[in-house]
């Protein structure tokens, strides 16, 4: 059975890959993860706020104090090489995650803005990262700004992280694009070489009692995986030499494989991971085997895109023909007149 894939230009091993979480700061636990079939993993994000926070700091603490001996500040103040911030805990990580594993590590970036945060993926390309991935986690909530600047946004941080390496980019987006086969079409080309479909924006909460916001942290469901799947098989083959990859809702075997019918080349993993540990996903690698072996197929490339919008008689099923068709099989429960 032969379950390879190729992402990013990367030869893997089969489509699953857990994705950007806390598992990946534990060499072990990375090692767990690939004992149980993980066929390259991607590491936590590195976020622009800290990147910045910490190097103004650190100019601060370093450079603009006022001692009152200024002849003896040259002599007394400590060099900053001699200080290990988060990215130089980061770059370690990933040092030791490829000496370690025998997969492909894909470090993470997050932020907004192409500003000199990005010039760190210089240090990740020599630290051995094998590719990475670009999370632009913007909330347009400025109303002044239009869809076509938020678009920009987008590529200005990809066109300026694509200047710097010459690794494979991942793009994870939201699908929150007026047209987003559009804009995955610019992004390939400025440089991006899959994208991942799609991010989820966390909701913030209001605490009723406290009068005020709080944080709160919702796993996804299997249900989160069809908004991906239906845009992965709109896209799928559509454009020449661009991965695609699936993240969010990915808790069962049935989840992967039905995002692989809809032409996905990997499949992300990461609450299912968190709820149930490294081991569930061999659960789910066996899942698709023994799926295959029942379908007859051979391998991953013989059903890969067998149900998207290039192969299915009426195409419109992913689009508007869906809701109807939905709206109609609905039957109400008893004793419900509509």
């Amino acid at each position: 059975m032969d379950l390879s894939t190729n992402y990013l230009g990367l030869a893997l091993k089969n489509p699953l890959i857990p994705s950007a979480s806390p598992l990946s700061k534990s060499v072990a636990t990375a090692r767990e993860l690939e004992d149980n079939g993980a066929s390259a993993i991607i590491m936590w994000s590195l976020f622009e706020e800290a990147v910045t926070a910490e190097s103004e700091s650190m100019v601060r603490f370093l450079h603009h104090q006022e001692t009152g001996f200024g002849e003896a500040e040259a002599g007394f103040l400590p060099a900053f090489d001699d200080f290990q911030n988060g990215l130089d805990l980061y770059l370690d990580n990933v040092r030791r995650l490829k000496e370690s594993l025998g997969i492909p590590v894909i470090a993470s970036l997050n932020g907004v803005t192409p500003s000199g945060w990005i010039r760190t993926a210089k240090d990740l390309e020599q630290a051995g990262a094998d590719a990475l991935e670009l999370n632009v986690y913007y909330i347009a909530a400025d109303i002044n700004n239009s869809g076509a600047q938020v678009e920009e946004r987008y590529l200005s941080v990809l066109r300026e992280l694509r200047g710097q390496v010459a690794l494979p980019i991942n793009m994870k987006l939201s699908p929150a694009f007026s047209s987003l086969g559009y804009t995955v079409q610019q992004m390939a080309a400025a440089g991006a070489n899959g994208v991942a479909l799609f991010n989820r924006f966390y909701q913030p909460d209001i605490d009723i009692t406290a009068l005020r916001l709080h944080p709160r942290l919702q796993p996804s469901t299997s249900a989160d995986a069809l908004l991906a799947m239906r845009w992965i098989a709109i896209l799928y083959g559509r454009i020449d030499g661009l991965s695609l990859g699936a993240t969010g809702g990915v808790h069962t075997p049935a989840d992967a494989i039905k995002l692989l019918l809809a032409g996905a080349d990997v499949v992300h993993l990461c609450s299912s991971l968190l709820a149930r540990g490294p081991k569930h996903l061999a659960t789910i690698l066996t899942g698709v085997t023994d799926w295959m072996g029942e379908q007859g197929f051979e391998s991953v490339a013989d059903f890969r895109g067998r149900v998207s919008a290039l192969t299915i008689p009426n195409p419109a099923e992913f689009e508007r023909a869906n809701y109807m068709n939905t709206l109609d099989s609905y039957s109400a429960g008893a004793g419900v007149m509509i």
